[in-house]
Parts: structure tokens; sequence; C-alpha cells
């Protein structure tokens, strides 16, 4: 099957599963129902074979397994998908918050060119905004400009409140699920009784709630150091501005202008810092209702009763737990492993599956905390972290084994890809019955891209042949034309006016022969007419009398 046939299947599957789940009333877009016929295609438990061309009973099966999973709407693991694809679809960094002056066209700047007039409107609102500015912080005007450092000294308090309060309650439940579901492996019967409950989707959605609103906060503590620095940089450029005028009547505007200027830039940037600050905000509440499902499925007292007896671990007691032990790199020949004394910017090594116990994922099926302290691992220039020494002990013994373990728990709950950061280890799909039929050869699907580049019109300078003519036609004229001048004659004449000055010529075009040809050539004899006058020398009469006889011969006698 071609790519374009694929990707027209590929379509149509979507744009079906799209309506089903919209006839039963559940509105789901193209991009998380894409990512779930991945999700479908990738969990090994479907039996599914992506590569091969798929018939009508595969597609109707990958269509009823996605519509069944995108309906489930009590299955955190869903929750989860739903909250990465908002996630992903929704946030931008801080470069991406950049605000533009609005430009308006003005009529009086004819003489200046497009970019000339957008420069001098730039210019005259900066300095505008910096004067208002300087006239509110004077008392003689600006009443209707916000005080946008006294708002945003309140309200990134208010949001870095919110995520953190969101971090907290995420942590309890990270902490009771992972002690629920380690209770499991080590009771039978407490596994018998917890299977029902979704333990393992739970934990993985609140683990990827807590990544986002971790992400979230770094950029809220970002936000309030930059208008920290910016609150310092706007007093001293207005303190700088006041004593330059100092009620002068005149001031030079080459000294003042800049400062203007400079304080309309710090303006601008504490306009930025606000829309920031109210998309953080946005996205900090709209992430909330992924989590919801939480509550519905464990309530406070269903949790209270299923935790008692237990303790409940933080993530901090394990790390604690572990501070003392290390792994002793004499009981490894060919492995190596990273402590802060022996490496260079430990601290900003990067940890695979997103700072997770390496060993815990694919064998327990949970996310425990990693140790760095312990040592990490480098395998493959990658490294890991554990969650106890005896975990970085057997997954010393054979990384590839564990690795690959991970990757097969990633299919089969798909939300791990991303909060693992597992994209690489799934850059096509890997066909699941590939290992049960080995004499099928299947080829790997080519990895596309959408590129761009954009090039000058014209980098060189035009070298345009005017005498170039590429239609064949016209360069026959010309070499008909040049013919015909190679036969033409040219006369000179020189008078008297003329001698010594200057030389005149003329091109004459010589008279043609016409001529004209018949289909055929045909000639006739005619006789020659024969006429004899008498009487031409008079008689001796008066009067002269003539006789005209015609002598022509007959035509049939010639």
């Amino acid at each position: 099957m071609s790519s374009d046939q694929t990707r027209n299947v590929v379509k149509k599957i979507i744009r079906e599963i799209g309506q089903e789940c919209a006839a039963q009333g559940q509105t789901v877009s193209e991009t998380l129902v894409a990512f779930m016929v991945k999700a479908v295609a990738l969990d090994p438990r479907n039996d599914l074979n992506v590569d091969q061309i798929l018939t009508k009973e595969d597609v109707q099966n990958i269509i009823q397994l996605c519509v069944t999973r995108l309906l489930d709407t009590t299955n955190p693991s869903l929750s989860t998908i739903k909250m990465q694809v908002y996630f992903d679809t929704n946030y931008a960094n801080r470069a991406a918050l950049q605000s533009v002056f609005s430009q308006r066209e003005v009529v009086t700047f004819t003489s200046l060119g497009k970019k000339n007039k957008e420069q001098q409107l730039k210019t005259f609102a900066m300095l505008v905004t910096g004067i208002r500015l300087y006239n509110k912080e004077c008392g003689k005007g600006g009443s209707s400009i916000d005080d946008l450092p006294a708002i945003l000294n309140e309200a990134i308090p208010s949001a870095t409140r919110a995520i953190d309060e969101g971090l907290h309650n995420c942590h309890i439940l990270a902490h009771r699920y992972t002690t629920l579901l380690e209770s499991m492996q080590e009771d039978q019967h407490r596994h018998t009784q917890l299977s029902s409950f979704k333990l393992k989707e739970a934990l993985f959605n609140a683990r990827q709630y807590e990544a986002f609103l971790c992400i979230l906060l770094s950029d809220a503590i970002t936000s309030a150091q930059e208008v920290e620095k910016m609150h310092v940089q706007f007093a001293t450029t207005m303190e700088r501005l006041k004593n330059t005028v100092q009620n002068k009547v005149s001031v030079d505007a080459n000294e003042v202008f800049p400062l203007f200027v400079a304080l309309s830039n710090l303006w601008t940037g504490f306009r930025d810092e606000m829309l920031l600050l109210k998309f953080l905000t946005n996205m900090t509440n709209n992430l909330q209702q992924f989590s919801e499902i939480q509550s519905q499925l464990f309530p406070e007292e269903v949790l209270t009763s299923l935790l008692e007896g237990l303790t409940v671990k933080s993530d901090e007691e394990r790390l604690r737990e572990t501070m003392g032990t290390r792994v002793n790199v004499s009981d490894f020949e060919n492995q190596e492993w990273l402590f802060p004394e022996t490496t260079d910017n430990f601290d900003q090594l990067l940890i695979q599956y997103h700072g997770f116990c390496a060993h815990a994922i694919g064998v327990k099926g949970l996310i425990l905390p990693g140790n760095a302290a312990i040592g990490i691992l480098k395998h493959k220039e990658k490294c890991y972290v554990f969650s106890s020494k005896e975990a970085a002990y057997i997954f010393a013994q054979d990384p590839d084994k564990f690795i690959q373990l991970n990757v097969e728990k990633a299919k089969e709950y798909a939300e791990l890809i991303q909060l693992l950061e597992l994209h690489h280890q799934f850059e096509y799909l890997v066909p699941y019955a590939q290992a049960r039929t080995p004499d099928k050869g299947l080829m790997k699907p080519t990895v596309k891209c959408d590129s761009s580049s954009q090039t000058d019109t014209h980098i060189l300078p035009p070298t345009i042949v005017t005498s170039y003519e590429w239609n064949e036609w016209e360069m026959r004229r010309k070499a008909i034309k040049l013919a015909n001048l190679r036969r033409k004659l040219t006369h000179a004449m020189q008078t008297d006016l003329s001698s010594m000055r200057r030389q005149n010529c003329t091109q004459v075009y010589l008279p043609k022969d016409v001529s004209t040809q018949t289909k055929r050539d045909n000639s006739s004899n005619v006789p020659r007419p024969q006429i004899f006058l008498e009487g031409l020398r008079g008689r001796s009469s008066p009067t002269t009398h003539t006789v005209k006889v015609n002598l022509t011969r007959a035509l049939d006698e010639t």
C-alpha cells in the first residue's frame, strides 16, 4: 500500500471514529482520535499488524476499539491522554509570548516608504508611552494607565499559590496510589481486593498532572524574577529621567528621548508578563478538569478505607531512606557509573524516563522517584537512575532487557510515551506480529516531514539577454531575413553639398520576378492574319476605290 493510500485509510478511520463518538454524544478532536488510533495499534493485546494491508475487518476492529476507549469516561488513562493532547496543543513557552505594537498608516508620511513609516510610527508610539508614564509618575496625567507592576506583584503570588496547591494534591494522590500498588504486589489477598481498581492508570494521571504543573510553576517563577528585574530597571530609568528634566524649560531631545523609549520598552515587558500570567492561570484551571476523574473513582472515604493499616511514604521520605546507599563500582566490569564528586555538571545530566526509576517501570509497573545519589548508570550514552541499590544492581545486569520491558509497558499504557519521554522509541510502529511471523519481510515506514525554506528572489544582478529567443518560428523568421539581406544591393551617391562632410547611403530592394505556376502547360498555333487592300495607289478617275481582301488561312488549315 502506498503512502498516499495509507494516509487516506487513516483519515477515513479518524473521520468514522469522530462521527461514531459524536453520534453517541461525545465530541472528540481529530488530534485525540489520531493519538488513540496510534495507542490502539501499539497495544500488543490488540494483536494488530499495521505494516500489512488492512482488511475491512481490521479497519472495523480498530474503529470499534478506539470508540470504546474514547467513550470510557471513567478510565483515568483517557483523562491522562486528553490532558497530554490539551497541553501539547495549547502550551507555548515564554519566547512565543511577545507583543507587537499595532501599526496604522499615516497619511502625512506620503514621502516615506512603507518600512520608514512603520519605524516612525513605532518610535512615536514609544515616545508617547514614555511621556505618559513620566507624567503619571509626576502626577500630571496618565490616570487611566493601570499600575501594571502593582497588579503583577499581587497576581504572581496568587497564581503561584494555585499551582502549588495543585502540586500538593498531586503529590498526596501519587503517594497513596503508589502505596496501594506496592501492597498489591506484596499481598495476594490485597491484589484480589484491589485488582478491579484502575490504580496504575490513576497513578499515571497524577504523575502527568504533576509534570505539567511543574512546567507552569517554573514559568511562573521565571516571570516573577523578570518582573522584579524590570521593576528595578523601571525605577532607575524614571529616577534618571527626573534628574535630567528637573523642571527645566527646555531639554535636549537627544538626552531624554532614549529614556522615554526605555520606559516604554519596560512597560511593554510588564504587559507581556501580564499576558503570560493570564495564560498560565488559564492553563492551570483547564488542566484541573483532567484530574477530576480521581475524585469520582477514589473518594476520600474510599481511599482512607483502602489505606487502613498501610504507611504512606512520600517521595522525599523514599529518597531519605536510600540516601546512605551507593553502588560499588568494583562490582561491575563493563558499566560506567556517575557520581556527584566525579562528574562535572552532575545536576544537569539528561536522565531517562523523566527521572523515574528505570527498573520499576517495566517490572512492577510503578513510577518511583529515582535517587541520583545511589549512582547514575550510563549505558549507550544515556543515563538512568534507580529507587534503590538493589534495583540498580538488577538493571545493570542486563540493561537492554529492562529497557525493552519499559517499551512494552508503554505500548500497553500509551500515556507513558509522553510521561516518560519515550518519543524516540516510537519513531515508527513496531508490528507486534513480527516476532511471531519472522518469515514475512517487513520494512520500516519511511519517516517524512514537512520542511520549508525562504530565499531571495534575485540574489545576483539580473543578466537578461534581450536577443534571446525561445520560439523556433521566430528564429526561423530572423534567419530568413538575414539570408535575404545578403542578396540586396547598396547604392551610394555623393553631391557637392555633402562632399567631404559625411557619407550618405541608401539601401534598396530590387524588384522581384513574379511568376505563377498552373496545374498544366498548353499551347496552340493560330494563323497569321493577312489582309490585302486593292486600289491604294489610285486610278485614272478622281475618286479612289479600295477593295479589302482577307487572305488569312482558316484555323483548320494551319
